[in-house]
């Protein structure tokens, strides 16, 4: 990545590896080529979330929603404005179906007021965003065909962050249980094993060798 696009994304590079430090170790299992692609995406999947769920009043997350609605529309036809953008855009993934899955995302959240998305039609598990999600990383990581282990496991990994960020409760236990054979994609398997890694210690950080066996064991579970 140039020295200028590695500007403009930093901020929110930055505010997803503070949130998730366990990936300054897990990166080593992720191809040199992609790292950077890593860390813009699963940067995006955080704006996102944090928009669906974020906040005691949900008005400002819907806005947010809606722009990135937007956003992702424009991705598809070579056009953007948010940072991360200069790293994702150019690469030709279902951006905007990604837009269009925003809804079931925010259906995730428990409170579920009406608002600007079409919340009432779309399911509460979020699995059109999740679909959606697997296309993207198939795309962005080369990984295989997306199919139901693939869905599977951007599923698992939404219910868990879902409940890091104050949802539903999903201890590591149930989690483990719907935790795919084989994630569509190796960066996809080593953050899904990165959560479980945390909801197994909740409240506590995983010590740095634990998060290096986990993120290992994900890079493989996807090979």
């Amino acid at each position: 990545m140039s020295v200028d696009v590695r500007d403009e994304a930093a901020g929110f590079v930055a505010k997803w590896r503070t949130r998730w430090p366990e990936w300054a170790l897990a990166m080593v299992f992720v191809p040199a080529a992609q790292r950077d692609v890593v860390d813009a995406w699963f940067s995006l999947l955080q704006e996102l979330t944090d928009a669906a769920w974020g906040g005691s009043d949900p008005t400002p997350g819907l806005a947010k929603l809606a722009w990135w609605q937007d956003e992702l529309a424009g991705w598809e036809k070579g056009a953007r404005r948010h940072p991360l953008g200069a790293v994702l855009q150019p690469r030709q993934a279902p951006w905007k179906a990604l837009g269009h899955g925003l809804p079931a995302l925010r259906a995730m959240r428990d409170d579920g007021e009406p608002g600007s998305l079409p919340m009432a039609s779309a399911p509460r598990d979020g699995r059109a965003f999740a679909e959606a999600v697997a296309a993207c990383e198939a795309v962005l990581f080369a990984g295989r065909a997306v199919d139901a282990d693939a869905v599977a496991a951007v599923s698992a990994t939404l219910a868990g962050e879902h409940s890091l960020l104050g949802g539903a409760d999903v201890a590591a236990g149930p989690l483990a249980a719907a935790r795919p054979a084989r994630p569509g994609t190796r960066p996809r398997g080593i953050h899904l094993a990165l959560l479980h890694a945390r909801l197994s210690r909740p409240g506590r950080a995983v010590p740095p060798l634990r998060a290096l066996l986990a993120a290992w064991r994900g890079a493989r579970s996807a090979a």
